[in-house]
């Protein structure tokens, strides 16, 4: 079976992961605090907020029918209700670029980064930011809906309960989020953000480290409260959220464990889909469950530079579960960060072989999305891991295609046929 037509072939960036300079973000104060968890600062990232056209014709130059990439909320609202002129012109050349090249946007509207603003009235665990989120939204698609056919309004709802999965007690971290973090360390470094950000540790809540269940449901009811304003102002736009979606694989006495941990990053975040027009899909690989929590990696697996094992079924695994939303599903992430190109084009291959058996049993999926179109800053890791299908030596901003690129270019160009 060969892929529906209008199958979506893209790739995908993140705002502060490649435009570079996002002063007025969150981010750029924890990155530059002193004792921070950061390898790095984002610094200049890859420059793609001015070099945006260059790597958008190369990405339609390879044969991609498609390009996701994010909205700066702390661009476009550097200041609460001031809305930039400029920024918006800015996303809006973007999507001009987009549509010359024949690339389908998908616009994503937040992708970790908040205003650092937002911190000082208690980021992502007040009760006031579904309100917040909301409105700027809404500006946003009044502006440029028209241009936007797809958007996701939050990436990754769910990856808040997806780190604390991950990480647990390793990172210190109380259950409502970084500003709890006790003294010393941990908490230094936040009450010294806390400082720069002109607020106190209890109130700088990120939404990366927005842990517990009031969390998800500020997250949760900024979703459905964007997704009305978007409907509103901007109706033939269709609007849904991604999902980290992990693939967990039950040892011996892991299977009630794995079920907790699916219910907990999926099937909790269900009701607020009610009304949505699609699910981004976004899977890295599996996770071995046994009774107390997750396993490693099994002796002699193949892992990649994050420590992943090299495991590109589970992307297959996880649209067959999350088919379960009722809903038509995009994968909006899926990739493999290694200095071997060779493996990310078998990784690649086997992923789509794995969507393509989904397609051939009925199951809905509109498109694919590599993660990620360049070699970019991977947060906490800095520039180490490299997940791109296009490098970029960020001493010149020169970029390299990647033979990962030319081969999935060449799928879309044939929609598929050639996998």
């Amino acid at each position: 079976m060969s892929f529906p037509d209008g199958f979506l072939w893209g790739a995908a960036t993140a705002a502060h992961q490649v435009e570079g300079n996002n002063v007025n973000s969150d981010f750029w104060v924890l990155e530059n605090t002193a004792g921070t968890i950061f390898a790095e600062p984002s610094g200049d990232a890859c420059d793609h907020y001015r070099l945006y056209r260059q790597d958008v014709a190369l990405l339609a130059e390879l044969g991609l029918t498609s390009y996701r990439f994010s909205v700066e909320w702390a661009r476009v609202e550097p200041e609460p209700g001031r809305y930039s002129r400029a920024a918006l012109a800015h996303y809006r050349d973007v999507l001009d670029a987009c549509h010359e090249h024949g690339l389908t946007p998908m616009v994503t509207l937040h992708h970790f980064t908040s205003p650092r603003w937002l911190m000082r009235l208690g980021g992502w665990s007040a009760p006031g930011t579904p309100e917040r989120f909301a409105a700027y939204c809404r500006t946003v698609m009044a502006e440029l809906g028209p241009l936007i056919p797809y958007v996701c309004t939050i990436n990754e709802a769910n990856i808040g309960p997806v780190v604390r999965q991950i990480a647990g007690d390793l990172l210190e971290l109380a259950p409502v989020g970084l500003g709890d973090a006790p003294a010393g360390g941990l908490g230094a470094w936040l009450s010294a953000a806390a400082h720069a950000l002109d607020t106190t540790p209890d109130r700088v809540n990120p939404f990366l480290f927005a842990y517990d269940q009031a969390a998800n449901e500020v997250i949760m009811q900024a979703h459905t409260a964007a997704r009305a304003e978007i409907r509103e102002v901007s109706p033939d736009t269709r609007v849904g959220l991604t999902l980290a979606l992990q693939d967990y694989h039950p040892e011996p006495g892991g299977q009630e464990r794995a079920r907790q941990m699916w219910c907990e990053t999926f099937t909790d975040f269900l009701p607020a889909l009610d009304g949505d027009d699609f699910l981004g899909v976004q899977s890295y690989s599996r996770m071995r469950v046994g009774a107390d929590g997750l396993l490693p990696a099994p002796d002699g697996a193949e892992v990649t530079q994050m420590g992943y094992e090299f495991f590109p079924g589970s992307l297959e695994n996880v649209i067959r579960g999350a088919a379960a939303a009722g809903l038509p599903m995009i994968v909006t992430e899926n990739g493999i960060a290694t200095t071997d190109d060779t493996r990310r084009t078998e990784y690649v291959r086997q992923a789509l072989e794995g969507v393509r058996r989904c397609l051939a049993d009925g199951i809905d999926v509109g498109g694919y999305y590599y993660w990620s179109a360049l070699d970019n800053f991977e947060w906490m890791l800095g520039y180490a891991p490299t997940f791109g299908i296009i490098a970029v030596d960020r001493a010149t901003q020169t970029r390299t295609v990647k033979d990962s690129a030319r081969y999935l270019g060449a799928l879309a160009r044939k929609n598929g046929e050639t996998l």
